[in-house]
């Protein structure tokens, strides 16, 4: 069996990493043997942040890197398509698989698809209702052409089903990105970076690199001065998506005393940070799941999330993109006890280890 799995930014690193894992885990001890090639795509790439991710993750190094870098999303795209079709024809996979919802995953099992390979996509049917976020699109797209679908929550096991996908594609799994969390929570923990950064007492944490709300110079402002007095109650720690920083930088908003902007972080520097955090406010779909796992209150800064699980069982709340009922929002998540949310099903760090035993599965049927 051969297969090709693809990466194209951070939060895919930390999804291919533990499928990387149980298919050597397989090969080592069953049969049939899976060939893994892994591709990055190199549609966000840091060289600092991507070897350290590569590193402390355990990844083994991509076979193939296309080295695709930044631009529009139909110029990413389509230079995706362009770097991925010659692997595909020279490699010819019984398989590709995608993760997540970025422009690498649509524009890879886009070409597969036409290429007649079959395409497998984990982290499928999560839908946020939202047509405006270009991750909506790539989610909606990639399920449809997808041949197996490996879903997170029961949700999104339903939103696939009301969409007409049929029933024997899709298997609920449980979530890699949780896998690559509990493995390395312990590590995690001995992190030094609250030392490093000289933090004392309680803080929040703060990530935002979504376009819509860091490209409106208007609605970051709005952000940041919602933030801004956030910090009055809590100090605030920024590890800064370079987008981020730079709007910043361009629209010269004032950011507060107590809100200290910090490079962005190793997988395990963020872990360790997040998990000792008294609340994290974000718009990041994957910091919601992290945060629902470490039991820390999380304020999603969007109008919608698709990721509903962390909400209804977890601890993740969405609040209104208004100045004043985020300030409301984060000031009585901090009056409160912390949100007693419960752990989703099957995030027990073994949906790798089923989705490769269902692929080896898939193996021995044959085309």
């Amino acid at each position: 069996m051969k297969l090709i799995s693809v990466a194209g930014a951070r939060p895919n690193f930390m999804k291919i990493a533990p499928l990387a894992d149980a298919i050597i885990a397989h090969n080592a001890t069953s049969s049939p043997f899976i060939e893994h090639i892994l591709v990055h795509t190199g549609q966000h790439y840091d060289r600092q942040m991507s070897d350290l991710f590569f590193k402390e993750l355990g990844i083994p190094e991509p076979d193939i890197n296309l080295g695709v870098g930044g631009g529009s999303h139909a110029v990413q795209t389509a230079e995706i398509m362009k770097g991925i079709e010659p692997v595909l024809l020279e490699h010819r996979p019984d398989y590709l698989l995608v993760v997540g919802d970025v422009n690498s995953t649509i524009a890879c099992a886009l070409v597969a698809v036409k290429l007649g390979i079959r395409v497998i996509h984990v982290e499928a049917g999560l839908r946020s209702g939202d047509r405006g976020m270009p991750e909506e699109i790539n989610r909606v797209l990639t399920d449809a052409i997808s041949d197996i679908l490996f879903t997170t929550e029961s949700g999104a096991t339903e939103n696939l089903l009301r969409e007409g996908v049929s029933a024997d594609k899709i298997h609920f799994t449980g979530n890699v990105m949780i896998d690559t969390l509990l493995a390395h929570r312990a590590r995690a923990e001995q992190s030094d970076i609250l030392q490093r950064l000289g933090v004392v007492g309680e803080y929040g944490v703060v990530t935002l690199h979504r376009p819509s709300n860091v490209d409106d110079p208007g609605q970051l402002a709005m952000l940041v001065a919602a933030l801004n007095e956030v910090s009055v109650d809590l100090p605030l720690l920024f590890p800064v998506h370079p987008r981020t920083r730079s709007r910043l930088e361009e629209h010269s908003i004032r950011i507060a005393e107590r809100i200290r902007l910090v490079e962005p972080l190793g997988y395990l520097d963020f872990l360790k940070l997040q998990s000792s955090a008294r609340l994290v406010m974000t718009d990041s779909g994957g910091i919601q799941e992290e945060t629902t796992v470490l039991g820390v209150p999380c304020l999603t800064l969007r109008d919608s999330t698709e990721r509903p699980v962390t909400v209804t069982h977890g601890t993740n709340r969405l609040v209104p993109l208004v100045r004043e009922s985020i300030v409301a929002a984060a000031r009585r998540t901090l009056s409160q006890e912390p949100i007693k949310g419960r752990m989703p099903e099957l995030w027990d760090g073994g949906a790798a280890e089923r989705i490769v035993a269902i692929l080896v599965n898939y193996a021995g049927k044959g085309p």
